[in-house]
Order: structure tokens, then sequence, then C-alpha cells
């Protein structure tokens, strides 16, 4: 069935709530071990019916923001989907007392024992009101953001339309591009900076009436941090300026020399090559041809998933008005189906995205088995693996989308992965210190991400954008609005992708394709920790790690002469 024929209907929350907790009454009453597990069961089956529709509804409004009837039903699901959670969490409570515990264990993955704990230690009654602010307040940005239309060389163009200015061989339309995207931020400043503040202050009053510090507590407890917590972030951030960032500076030094400019200003960093920045050849659909193409002869496996998700609609790529901005990945429970919403705008982050994102769809679609909707995706560090390690894998297929400049892309997207290290800790460390100081005002959370921006990005020159120079970049970062703290997550993920490029690209590891498969099969009946050992990859956090990688990164990068780039 194609995803437009996919049925959608709201869920009636009072018949809802009777079925389920008719259900949740079968657990607490149960006389055996058997009786249990249908009780759960059953349970799964009404929350995947639940996490159906709602997926359904997010897919079809981030495709449109301006369809008025799916406006409606993300209104819907905002005040709603606390209520449901409000159920999940007295689930988790009576699975974690039910006398059955030993027999459960054993029959259902480790991680929802894990998942079901923090939930029962982040759910009160009385957030609910908060949650549902929060939901309203992740939509009037996304809003913000997706109704942007920006005049800009006689054209219109939304924030995602703008990006191939920012690469254009003609320096000038670069800076004019830079201006026009972060003028619109400017221009609505005050409109992010209150959607913003009442954010921190939402989350900050969850966290205090759960019992927590702060926010920053409650977020290693709502991202599932299994193994790892706050300290051993802290010093990964240190690890990454002092392996990183010398080597990102190098590289900035390579670009400025190859460009020939003087100073290397912010609008040029996305500009690497004179000739100009290689870009995919084709049509949006003859990109999607290739990636068919690529997939089969990838492996058996990869090239039915990418039939399935081509035959059934399950691709949404162009960018157009009303679309929200980005990428992602979901997957429609009762469908077993994932699906990819991307924003094509001609560069080479066209096939970056569908790599990517085709990525999280292969492990959803190898994992398939899995009924708890909560564990389809593994948590977030260990789901970017698989996308972010699907780009490396597919390396030896780029001559299909960039032709005779397969080269340039390569080392463009290697070094920009490298690059990217930085700037996903800096997400993390800024967000970390406003909500350790939640009354900051807007100008002081500026003044912090400037700051820290000149720590983790000193090469960063803003000097001639004084909108940047003040400190608003991260307002163009949905991820600090719309899904705190999940960030840290792709740099922790990058470190172990960049093996899999080790594994795959240099060393030709037989075993390589095999362990990529495994992690993408267990889903996330796993802990972050496990999937590193059942992939055979080393933990981010070990001492080591970090600097042998980049260190073979750089030689690598260094081997590929200016020449080979012209």
């Amino acid at each position: 069935m194609q995803f437009k024929d996919f049925p959608y209907t709201r869920p009636d929350y009072k018949t809802y709530e009777k079925n389920f907790k008719q259900a949740l009454e079968t657990l607490t009453k149960a006389q055996s071990p058997e009786e249990a597990v249908h009780a759960i069961t059953t349970i799964n089956v009404l929350r995947s019916q639940v996490d159906t529709m709602a997926n359904i509804a997010l897919i079809r409004y981030s495709v449109n923001t301006e369809d008025k009837f799916y406006e409606g039903e993300d209104t819907y699901w905002n005040e709603y989907s606390p209520l449901f959670d409000a159920l999940d969490a007295t689930y988790y409570s009576e699975l974690l007392a039910s006398s059955f515990q030993e027999e459960l264990r054993a029959v259902f993955p480790a991680t929802i024992f894990l998942i079901a704990e923090g939930k029962k230690r982040l759910f009160d009654e009385a957030i609910i009101p908060l949650q549902q602010k929060e939901n309203q307040l992740v939509s009037a940005y996304s809003k913000l953001v997706a109704s942007a239309q920006i005049s800009f060389q006689e054209g219109i163009y939304t924030l995602s339309q703008l990006i191939p200015f920012l690469q254009s061989s003609d320096r000038s339309v670069r800076k004019a591009a830079e201006a026009a995207r972060f003028g619109y931020f400017a221009e609505h400043e005050d409109k992010f900076d209150d959607i913003y503040d009442q954010m921190v202050h939402v989350r900050t009053e969850i966290a205090h009436k759960l019992g927590f510090k702060d926010y920053v507590d409650y977020s290693y407890v709502a991202m599932n941090r299994w193994g790892y917590d706050r300290t051993m972030v802290e010093t990964y951030r240190k690890n990454i300026l002092q392996d990183v960032v010398p080597v990102v500076d190098k590289l900035d030094a390579r670009q400025k020399e190859r460009l020939g400019l003087d100073n290397l200003y912010s609008y040029d960093l996305d500009f690497t090559f004179p000739s100009g920045n290689p870009k995919p050849q084709g049509t949006p659909e003859e990109l999607v041809e290739n990636a068919r193409q690529m997939y089969h002869q990838l492996s058996k496996e990869t090239g039915e998933f990418f039939d399935f998700m081509v035959e059934n609609g399950l691709l949404d790529l162009l960018s157009k008005r009303g679309k929200q901005s980005g990428g992602y990945c979901t997957y429609i429970m009762n469908e077993e189906a994932p699906f990819i919403f991307a924003n094509f705008n001609g560069t080479s982050g066209d096939v970056d995205v569908l790599t990517h994102e085709a990525g999280h769809a292969f492990q959803c679609y190898q994992s398939r088995w899995i009924k708890e909707p909560e564990i389809i995706f593994p948590n977030n560090e260990a789901a970017e693996i698989h996308s972010m390690s699907m780009e490396f894998i597919t390396y030896p297929y780029m001559d299909k989308f960039f032709g005779d400049e397969t080269n340039k892309h390569k080392f463009n997207h290697l070094s920009s992965a490298v690059k990217f290290l930085p700037y996903g800790v800096l997400v993390d460390h800024f967000q970390q210190v406003v909500y350790e100081n939640p009354d900051w005002s807007p100008k002081e959370r500026k003044d912090a991400w400037r700051k820290l921006e000149k720590m983790y990005q000193p090469g960063k020159d803003y000097s001639e954008n004084p909108d940047l120079e003040r400190g608003l970049f991260w307002m163009k970062q949905g991820h600090i609005f719309e899904s705190p703290f999940y960030y840290i997550d792709y740099t922790l993920a990058q470190v172990c992708a960049f093996q899999f490029w080790q594994r795959f690209n240099v060393s030709k590891d037989e075993n390589a394709w095999k362990d990529y498969m495994a992690i993408c099969q267990v889903g996330g009946s796993q802990t972050f920790m496990e999937i590193l050992e059942t992939g055979h990859l080393t933990s981010p956090f070990e001492d080591g790690a970090m600097t042998g990688i980049i260190e073979n990164i750089s030689n690598y990068l260094s081997s590929i002469s200016e020449d080979q780039l012209k």
C-alpha cells in the first residue's frame, strides 16, 4: 500500500484509556507468567496503534504545515500525547511491579525494563500541562522556520532552498545568501527568543517538579544514557578540543589556501573547491533510481529494502513551500514501514541525507521483528551509527551520483564529518550551560553561544556578519528547540562510524558488513555499549579511541593532493 493511502484515524482517548486499563488490570492480577505475557502483548498492540497514527499525522503535517486538517491533528497530538504517555507510565510501573520478573525478562528485551525504570522516574501527572505547553512551543518553532519566505535574487526561497547559494562560486552571492538566511532569524529574533525562553523555563519546571537538580540531569534519564554520565561527556568534549580542533584548523587553513583567500569568512566555509563544490548529477528522480541501483549492488538485503521504500511511496524528498526543514526517518509501526523525509536542494547534501536517512530506515526494516514501539530504534547515540556508517559504506558507489567529481565529494564529505565533531559538542555544551542557568536573558544565551563557538570553532570569522558575531547562529539548529540534548549523540556515533569507514574503505575488513547487519538487526534491544560489542566497535569513551581514528583520517586526507581536488 502506498503511504498516501495509509489510513489515518484520530484515536479516541477515552476508548483507548478504557481498553488500556482493562489490559493493565489483567497484567496486575495475572496468576501466571503466560497471563502476564499475554497482557503485555495486548498493551503493545494498543500502543502500536497509537504510535502508528501519531507518526502518520507527524509526517503529513511536516510535509505540508499549511494543511489545515493535519495542523489540527498536530494540535491534537500536542495536547494528548502527554496523556498517552501518562498511561504508558502506569504500564511501566506495573511491569516493574510484576511478581513474574524473571519470566518476563526471559521473554522481553532487557532494554524495555531499563526504559521502564527511567519512565517511572520521569512521570508525574502534575507535569502533563507543562508537557502540553512544551509541545505547543515546539510546533510554534517548527512553523516559524517552515513559514520563511525569503526574497533573494528576484526569487522567493525557504531556508532550505537558500543553502545552494551558500555554496556558490561567486563570493558575493555566498555573502549575500548568508546575510539573507540569518537575516530571517534577526528579523524574527524576538519571536525565536521568546519561544526558547519559554521552553527553557517550562523544561526546568518539569525537571524541578520531578526532583532533578536541573534539566540537564533530567535529560540524561530521558535520553536513556545508560553506561555513561555527565562527567564522561564533559571529558569527551575536552578530548574533542584536544584531538579534533587542531585537525579542523589545518583543514580550514588548507581550504583558505586552496581558494586563494586572504581571510576565510563564515560564508566561505561551505565552499570547498575553486571549481565549485561537487553536485549530484541528475534530477531527483534520477538520484532515487541511482540509489536503487546502488543498494541492489551493495547487498541483497539493501536492494530489497530500497525497492520497498520506492514502491510504497515512503520517500518525500523535495523542498517546497510549507514543508518543515531538515530531514528525518521515522517508522510506521503497524505498516512495518520506515519513512524518509528530506529537503533536496541540488547540493551534495541531497546524497548525504538520502544515504544517512536510508541507514536509519534500513535498521528499522531489519528490526521489524520487534513489537515494542519504544525499541524499534535504539537510543540516539546508537541509532546514528547506522545512518552515519551508511554514508561511508556507500562510498564505492558515489560515482553514480558525482561522476568525475567523486574524489572531491569523498574528500569534502570526510573532512566535513571531522569538522562536525567540534560543532556537535558545542551544541551539547551550550545546552548544558543554558539549562544550568535557566534565568539567563536572551542576550546572555547568545553571549554564551559565541564564547563557546570561539572555543570549539576558533576559525569561524563572523566579522562581516554582525548578527552572527553577536551569537545568532544557534537559532537555526532545530534540535536545540525540538529535541533538547539530542546532538552529542551524533558525535559519539560519528566516532564509531569512522571505524566502519576504515573497515569498509581502507582495511577492507571482510567481516564489516556482517557486523553492520548485526547492529541493524538488534534494533533497540541492546544498550549503546552492547551494540558496540555486537558490531566489534571501540567505545568513544575509551582512552585513545579518538586519537587513533582521527589521526588515521587526518593522514588519509593529507595524502590526497590538491591536484586531485581540482
